[in-house]
């Protein structure tokens, strides 16, 4: 629950617009939630030219053919979504079309796989931009790693600011991508032969195409389709009529993406592009339609750019998703917390940990990645997909049948890919996946066993017996005498209707200034006359908590019924470092009374300095610990 939602009254009408200015319209949504999507025609088709090289000439002949099928899928895939927001504006996407009809275990699975992709996308995406920024700067190489961890701190950091701001920083860079994109189609597109020509190479040995060939160019083509859900699943980020803007992104996203494919597919078969260890298609289509010129690295270094923002879609639609788990008692319930800019910190941060730790045990090498990227997604795809067959028949409204056919054909060939990617890359990572989609998935039911546990046990949701008032023992730890021991005993005076001070005699004839201390104490205490007893625990060792654990329990023995209070009073620094300057003596105490008692309530009170001598200049230094 964030402040806001705690406040007694309903926000103005200029709150609630400036809550409103810190979400996404439709063009800051294509920038913000869009990116992986758009940067994966960089890679994408390079995919597809990879495996249909292993046939030869011919086999790069049906890119074309291979590429119309996947944006048939896109096409499908972006109606598919488009009804997913409108039927679901809460967001979350796969998530949330599996959790109503599907079942509880799909819905689950549904949020492991996408978190999985998303986590993954960030790193690929970095990782990606970071490799093609070191193809053109070589000694920048050795440190890679750093250079993908510092990119990733700049993501997360705009993010942590403002979803709304992130997706106006990236705006102008996602336009120029696309128009990039658009320059090298057209005037591919216009020229009869290459400026440059193409520098790949065909395999020496080729095999016929078949039916196989042509699926594992179909499935490795279709990374190009991660991204298409993450509209779907932050549709609460965007601005009134929110369904309404992100059905226009998701709109824009498909027939952008779906133009772009075609044109790269079109000239990869004009110019007759092959693979090449060192130059992406994509650098060698920019180079055969404006030449190797100062167009040619603007090219290069804006899809540079692009596919390192490209981690932006994850920090988009992961901590919506991560906040609709955490509404539902499937994650902690601080990944529904949100800032004041409209941000889901939690999910932010946990996210860009994951993914740095992918990013150094990968060394910033996107290879190694890669056979485990878009697995996730594509089990998000086919869940969707059926259970908006599903939604569309229990609907049974007018038109329902057509839209249950596309959703089903969607189904069809989404669960195709699917296990054509499982089966081509599962002995290169792919079995990484399917042992961490099942543990998420337990992940979730343990966390989601134990809310229920702990509503049980509070009782919510059930009702009540009246309140009543429970004789109470208040019992103040103390060492000295100072405006903090003041502070505590009143509290103890104000709570319960018996206060006992503690405090603890370390019996040391070695330490003549224990006892010193101890017999000062004691006289100070009576001459101050509190009106509260001092009770003094004896110890033969220097241990705080265990004689007071020791006088608690006896005390619930003594009387079970009286409630046990023991209130800790504390210093709350004024700033972070200050807290190196005390004792960390409610810390000692909170753990130790936690392990050692049964039915024990501990409250540290942390009083701010200015609250303990609010007319006071500072004083003198003080004699013994804080």
């Amino acid at each position: 629950m964030t402040a806001r939602d705690a406040s007694p009254h309903p926000p103005d009408a200029q709150q609630q617009d400036t809550e409103e200015a810190h979400r996404l319209t439709a063009l800051e949504g294509l920038a913000a939630l869009s990116l992986d999507a758009l940067s994966s025609v960089a890679y994408g088709p390079e995919a597809i030219v990879i495996v249909l090289a292993a046939a030869g000439t011919v086999g790069l002949d049906y890119t074309l053919p291979v590429t119309l099928a996947i944006v048939v899928l896109l096409a499908v895939l972006v109606i598919s979504y488009r009804q997913v927001i409108a039927a679901f504006p809460g967001g979350g996407g796969a998530y949330a079309v599996s959790k109503r009809h599907l079942g509880r275990p799909a819905s689950l699975v549904a949020a492991a796989s996408l978190t999985v992709d998303y986590v993954l996308n960030a790193a690929v995406g970095v990782s990606a931009g970071v490799a093609a920024l070191t193809s053109a700067f070589p000694a920048l190489y050795g440190g890679r790693v750093w250079l993908c961890l510092g990119v990733l701190a700049v993501i997360t950091g705009v993010n942590l600011i403002g979803v709304a701001e992130s997706a106006r920083v990236f705006i102008v860079p996602t336009i120029l991508f696309i128009l990039a994109i658009a320059i090298v189609i057209v005037s591919g597109l216009l020229r009869s032969h290459p400026v440059v020509a193409p520098v790949g190479h065909l395999p020496s040995t080729v095999e016929a195409v078949g039916l196989l060939l042509l699926l594992k160019a179909f499935a490795s083509g279709c990374s190009a389709l991660t991204g298409v859900e993450a509209i779907a699943n932050a549709v609460p980020e965007f601005r009134r009529p929110r369904a309404h803007r992100a059905q226009h992104t998701e709109i824009m996203l498909g027939i952008i993406l779906g133009l772009m494919l075609i044109g790269i597919a079109v000239l990869i078969r004009k110019f007759h592009i092959t693979p090449s260890a060192t130059t992406t298609t994509l650098a060698q289509l920019a180079a055969a339609g404006v030449g190797k010129n100062v167009l040619f690295y603007g090219i290069q270094l804006i899809t540079t750019v692009l596919l390192a923002l490209a981690a932006n879609t994850s920090f988009g639609g992961l901590p919506v998703l991560a906040s609709l788990l955490a509404k539902d008692n499937y994650l902690p319930h601080m990944f529904a917390l949100q800032a004041e800019r409209q941000v889901y910190r939690y999910g932010i941060s946990v996210l860009a940990v994951f993914a740095a730790v992918l990013l150094v045990v990968a060394r910033g090498n996107t290879q190694a990645l890669i056979p485990v990227f878009a697995i996730g997604v594509f089990v998000g795809f086919t869940l969707s997909q059926t259970g908006m067959v599903r939604h569309w028949h229990e609907q049974h409204g007018r038109g329902w049948a057509g839209r249950a056919l596309i959703n089903g054909l969607g189904a069809v060939l989404t669960t195709a890919a699917l296990g054509i990617e499982l089966v081509s890359k599962f002995t290169e990572g792919a079995w990484l996946v399917v042992i961490v989609i099942p543990l998420l998935v337990l992940f979730f039911e343990r966390i989601h066993r134990a809310y229920l546990r702990i509503g049980t046990e509070l009782g919510i949701g059930q009702p009540l017996p009246p309140p009543q008032q429970i004789p109470s023992l208040a019992v103040v730890p103390v060492q000295g005498l100072s405006r903090l021991t003041r502070e505590g005993v009143s509290a103890g005076l104000s709570l319960a209707d018996k206060v006992v001070a503690v405090t603890v005699c370390y019996d040391n004839p070695d330490k003549v200034e224990d006892q010193q201390h101890h017999t000062r104490f004691n006289a100070e205490w009576h001459a101050w006359d509190p009106d509260v007893p001092l009770i003094t625990l004896h110890s033969p060792k220097r241990t705080l908590g265990p004689p007071i654990v020791d006088y608690l329990r006896a005390k619930e023995v003594e009387d079970p019924h009286r409630r046990i209070v023991v209130l800790i009073p504390e210093v709350q620094p004024e700033h972070w470092w200050r807290w190196f300057l005390h004792n960390q003596r409610g810390a000692v105490l909170n753990r130790a009374i936690m392990n050692g008692t049964d039915n024990v309530v501990i409250c540290r009170l942390r009083f701010r300095l200015a609250h303990l001598a609010p007319d006071e200049q500072p004083g003198t230094v003080p004699a013994g610990p804080a």
